[in-house]
């Protein structure tokens, strides 16, 4: 038995869809067959421009095959994704001709990705999984502001869309708010809804060691995009705040400069911009931080998604500060207790809310519980091994 595996991010890169597929590939290792393997086709490290880290261009370890494809440097602009993903494309098709196969798992917030799986996947008559971390389409129709692009571009991508997920033979949605969507456009896949959890480095490192202070540190970790929308909630919260609430921003991406300039605009000193780190430096920032800090920027699009940045942050015992709609608000609500949620870009809103907290830790028990990552993914892995025997 042999699976191929297609994620535009994986280990040692620093994002969620790399931590996603690199945990669960090995929990698909584990459960293999004798003499079967996972051919991972994936990308040299790039996620980040500001943070370079080494690793091989093929790699093996035991059951596991790793291609990692050289692409382009980009900024995160939308022409140089277009470049980066076209390398990948290019070479991922000339390596999956090297193998036979029994099933193409593809991992998708860039839909292309998952395009690239399908058309594998049909060239072989094999089963195609699709693992859905983002509506594209859907993220496209709030950011694209230029008139033309979104003439041009809108329809070619719902048609990309369509021909993609109309023949998967399943659909994993790491979001339930992604199934109304789904479920109406594409009713043949099965469906699941495995979502992101936390991992064990995670949970061996979680408790809080900053002794009692007269200044709140809070942090965020992570990408410094459109869809964070960082810019619009940071400086004006900031600047109601003042010193007496430090933010710390880790991360890069492209609307850096945004935030920087509205940093300026406001004249606040109380936030501090530092360059991403690893994950073991980040456990420790983690560690020292009073309150952990999440805003998605208020797109429609993003009413339906469910940040995996929640599932790092609630494995601590401190309070999160979270800007979000829709369904993931829902499931804050239900889910992560000791939470602050506010309406996305309403800094006053979310000024009120931290002003009138009366600050405590609470170790979120139950949580950790029904959301580690090695419990939700030993129940992906025997999905995906399902299909291939059904």
């Amino acid at each position: 038995m042999r699976i191929i595996v297609l994620s535009f991010y994986f280990e040692p890169d620093l994002c969620a869809g790399s931590f996603r597929n690199s945990s669960l590939i090995q929990q698909i290792s584990n459960q293999l067959p004798k003499n079967s393997e996972i051919v991972v086709i994936t990308t040299m490290p790039n996620r980040y421009k500001s943070y370079k880290i080494a690793a091989l261009p093929f790699e093996e370890r035991g059951n596991i095959k790793i291609h990692r494809i050289n692409i382009p440097t980009h900024n995160s602009g939308m022409k140089d994704q277009i470049r980066s993903f076209y390398a990948y494309y290019k070479d991922a098709i000339k390596i999956s001709k090297k193998y036979d196969f029994e099933l193409v798992y593809a991992s998708s917030s860039r839909l292309f990705t998952a395009y690239l799986g399908r058309k594998i996947a049909s060239q072989k008559k094999v089963p195609f999984y699709a693992d859905v971390r983002d509506i594209f389409v859907d993220t496209m129709e709030n950011i694209l502001t230029n008139k033309f692009l979104r003439i041009i571009s809108l329809p070619i991508l719902k048609y990309i869309e369509f021909i993609t997920f109309r023949k998967a033979t399943h659909i994993n949605l790491i979001s339930e708010g992604f199934y109304p969507y789904f479920k109406e456009k594409y009713p043949r896949p099965s469906y699941s809804y495995f979502s992101n959890g936390i991992d064990t480095l995670f949970l061996e490192n979680n408790k809080n060691i900053k002794g009692e202070t007269t200044t709140f540190n809070i942090v965020y970790a992570g990408n410094i995009g459109e869809g964070q929308g960082l810019e619009k909630i940071l400086p004006p919260a900031a600047n109601i705040l003042g010193e007496k609430y430090q933010f710390q921003i880790y991360g890069d991406g492209g609307t850096l400069t945004k935030l920087e300039n509205e940093i300026d605009n406001y004249e606040v000193k109380n936030i501090t911009i530092h360059k991403p780190i690893s994950r073991d430096r980040l456990l420790v920032v983690y560690a020292n931080a009073d309150f952990l800090f999440l805003h998605l920027n208020s797109f429609k699009a993003f009413e339906k998604v469910l940040p995996s940045k929640l599932f790092e942050y609630a494995a601590y015992n401190i309070p999160i500060i979270a800007g979000v709609h829709g369904y993931a608000r829902e499931f804050i609500n239900q889910n992560i207790i000791n939470s602050l949620v506010f309406d996305p870009c309403d800094y006053e809103e979310l000024t009120k809310s931290l002003l009138n907290y009366q600050y405590k830790i609470i170790e979120r028990t139950e949580f950790i519980t029904n959301f580690k990552r090695s419990t939700i993914n030993n129940e992906m892995a025997e999905s995906i091994l399902n299909l291939i025997q059904k």
